[in-house]
């Protein structure tokens, strides 16, 4: 059965509006509170937030449907995705909420909630709060009362604590002395932790959009947009910019020439060291459909198997864990380490990048070089609605005419996003032109079935 409000990214979209109301996250604490507790003397749940200044609404609403419930809800404010989920399991707690729309304009947000093991939770388990939202005579039947009812908490020093485990990913041998960096926050979660994390290991950082005011971001900075980064690394004259989004569980680099640097590259240099140094599990690296076949080309010279999953850093999350293989993620920068985090880390990546930089004594801009890309035309389309692909006998025919002419050298990908009306059209090959020309005939033909 399909999920009605959980998408590939929890639930997400325009606050006040749609699946994001103060009403269904009210539920969706309560239904948290009677399906994810572990113990009989209460329930534990963390809730960070970005810095969007609907995170106020849901935050409290959340609070409220916990501690009805009976549930103890710690708040820990501002902090990226990925220092939820290590204080999830840091703190033996049954669940861990993130309030966050990603990287998606302010006023959007979305709920994303991790399990007792700082994992996000499963289908099934999103299903049955879906489930239960439906139900308000369970919910009611849920409620705590008198002296049962749930208190609030606040936990003042959670960014400390994720500063400390960040550095500890750093090899104890290595220091950032002498290492100029310009860090992009987006004005997100991570505008406090990103800079002290590098400023502590001895780098002189340049910081900007660092000030969120609830309304500022991603507005044209951060990952999506890394052209300020880009400009402010060469004027200051840095060895490395590090973009990442509202809730910094991505990352962009910059070299330091004021080139992008995108998820594909910076997985390919980190899985050949890896491999080269034995440690990368099975010589196996996960990424998505959407990864440029360049980087398949040079993980198989390597002898490195490429294993391509759905879009979504859970799928690539779960393709690792029942295999057993410990680094994975995608173009668009969700890098994830299994040895060191349960979710995608953008500090985390880029520590890991400078680490073999300051190793090798090398520039970003010779790391990069390990891969070429296959010419790749991506076409955002925003659409009214999404009827499934197949369903368009006019798409259908456009896909099907490309892939014909690509001839197995080169791939076509259309599908929606799963947390915004958009319709990604993607084709890849050797020849540019005609890569460029397909795109656009299929970006097209889903406009006239479709419409914007």
């Amino acid at each position: 059965m399909a999920k009605k409000l959980f998408g590939t990214d929890g639930v997400r979209g325009e606050a006040n509006s749609g699946v994001m109301t103060v009403e269904n996250a009210l539920q969706i604490g309560r239904s948290l509170g009677v399906l994810c507790r572990r113990r009989h003397d209460g329930m534990r749940v963390l809730i960070g937030k970005d810095t969007r200044r609907s995170g106020y609404l849901f935050e409290n609403a959340l609070v409220a449907g916990l501690c009805s419930v009976g549930a103890e809800p710690y708040l820990v404010g501002p902090l990226p995705t990925p220092g939820i989920a290590f204080m999830t399991l840091g703190m033996r707690a049954d669940a861990g909420v993130v309030i966050s729309a990603s990287h998606n304009p302010f006023f959007d947000n979305g709920i994303k909630i991790f399990g007792a093991d700082g994992f996000k939770l499963d289908d099934d388990l999103e299903r049955k709060i879906e489930e239960m939202v439906e139900d308000p005579p369970a919910l009611q039947a849920a409620l705590a009362q008198g002296a049962d009812i749930g208190r609030a908490h606040r936990i003042d020093d959670a960014w400390g604590r994720y500063v400390v485990k960040l550095k500890t990913t750093f090899p104890n041998d290595l220091t950032l002395d002498g290492v100029k960096i310009a860090i992009d926050c987006a004005n997100g979660a991570a505008y406090k932790v990103a800079p002290m994390v590098f400023e502590e290991l001895g780098a002189k950082v340049v910081t900007i959009n660092a000030a969120p005011d609830g309304v500022n971001i991603n507005e044209n900075c951060g990952a999506l947009h890394p052209q300020e980064l880009a400009r402010t690394v060469v004027e200051h004259g840095c060895d490395m910019g590090l973009a990442l989004d509202g809730d910094a569980d991505r990352l962009i680099l910059i070299d330091e020439k004021g080139h992008i640097v995108d998820g594909d590259r910076i997985m390919a240099l980190v899985a050949l060291r890896m491999h080269a140094a034995g440690t990368l599990k099975k010589s196996t690296l996960v990424s998505t459909v959407m990864s440029n076949f360049g980087l398949e080309i040079a993980m198989r010279a390597a002898g490195i198997t490429l294993l391509r999953t759905d879009v979504g850093d859970r799928h690539v999350v779960e393709a690792m864990r029942r295999g057993g293989f410990n680094i994975g993620g995608e173009q668009s920068g969700h890098l994830v380490f299994l040895d060191h985090a349960t979710t995608g880390d953008g500090v985390l990546a880029g520590l890991q990048v400078l680490a073999i930089a300051v190793r090798e004594g090398a520039r970003v801009s010779e790391l990069a070089h390990v891969m070429e890309n296959v010419p790749q035309v991506l076409i955002n389309l925003p659409v009214r609605d999404k009827p499934p692909i197949v369903s368009m006998p006019a798409v259908s025919g456009a896909i099907s005419e490309a892939e014909r002419e690509l001839a197995g050298f080169g791939r076509v990908l259309v599908r929606y996003s799963g947390t915004e009306r958009k319709c990604r059209v993607m084709v890849e090959g050797q020849n540019r032109q005609l890569v460029e020309s397909h795109a656009q005939r299929i970006a097209d033909t889903v406009i006239a079935s479709i419409g914007v």
